[in-house]
């Protein structure tokens, strides 16, 4: 671990999530403190997700003046984190550029909108969904309506399609960790029976394995952009198969190897890659 070159490493976590998911990511980089930035939004609940990223380019300028770095950053994020970091990076400074990203590390992003954050709002199959993570995934009594985030994370909504439009940047390296219930075990996210709800692009509901319980890897996809699947061997979710669901996932020993690995060798390939 001793090859990591001095850049910044900036760590955005998910929605309803705080900074210490990354403790055991950090345990493994051997970089001085001061280069770790940790980005905490999770008092702005009520914020818009273009509100959130404005104030993630404002933590990210701060931390540049303090150690006078003008430099590439590397950027990790898990979950509704992607979003808000990708927000900042193609809409608000895509044209202009300022920001100097080498890397973009996303651990289960739901890069086109979250399906799960569509379901919440569905008023057939979102009481239940609701109701069957109440109090793990979902506060007890959550109403998705009055949740200005998780409106700002629609496949459908306005943030959404200018991502889109935005388009991603060719300046930046893309990477993006997904999880998969490659057995098949429903203890993988139990309150689902182990599989991941997709909104279908003609509008209708199915459940699949392709996912991480709470994103599918139709939700992930970045086209011709480089990727992994956890577990590798399939033979990692005998004994904790919910180490790899969505929830899990910053905190997993496989999926921080894999930050750490490409942290220290930038150019190493992924796995595979999303075909266009």
């Amino acid at each position: 671990m001793n090859n990591i070159k001095q850049i910044p490493i900036i760590l955005v976590h998910g929605w309803k999530s705080h900074p210490g998911i990354w403790n055991r990511l950090i345990e493994k980089i051997t970089l001085p403190r001061d280069f770790i930035w940790s980005f905490q939004y999770s008092h702005l609940y009520e914020a818009t997700i273009k509100e959130i990223s404005m104030e993630l380019m404002h933590f990210i300028r701060k931390k540049r003046n303090s150690l006078e770095y003008n430099g590439n950053v590397d950027i990790v994020c898990h979950s509704m984190g992607g979003n808000i970091t990708r927000y900042y990076l193609e809409v608000i400074d895509g044209k202009k550029r300022k920001e100097k990203v080498r890397q973009l590390i996303e651990i289960g992003v739901p890069n086109r909108g979250s399906s799960m954050a569509e379901i919440f709002n569905d008023p057939i199959y979102g009481p239940k969904i609701i109701k069957a993570l109440s109090g793990e995934f979902v506060p007890k009594q959550y109403i998705p309506s009055l949740d200005t985030n998780v409106q700002g994370i629609r496949i459908r909504c306005r943030e959404m399609s200018e991502l889109c439009k935005a388009g991603l940047r060719d300046d930046i390296h893309y990477r993006n960790v997904i999880g998969a219930n490659r057995t098949g075990d429903p203890e993988f996210f139990p309150r689902l029976n182990g599989k991941t709800w997709v909104l279908c692009p003609d509008n209708t509901w199915k459940k699949t394995w392709l996912g991480d319980g709470v994103i599918p890897h139709a939700d992930s996809y970045l086209p011709g952009k480089e990727f992994d699947i956890v577990p590798e061997d399939p033979n990692f979710l005998k004994d904790r198969a919910y180490h790899y669901c969505h929830i899990y996932l910053p905190r997993n020993p496989e999926v921080t190897n894999l930050v750490v690995k490409y942290l220290e060798d930038p150019d190493l390939p992924s796995s595979d890659i999303w075909s266009d």
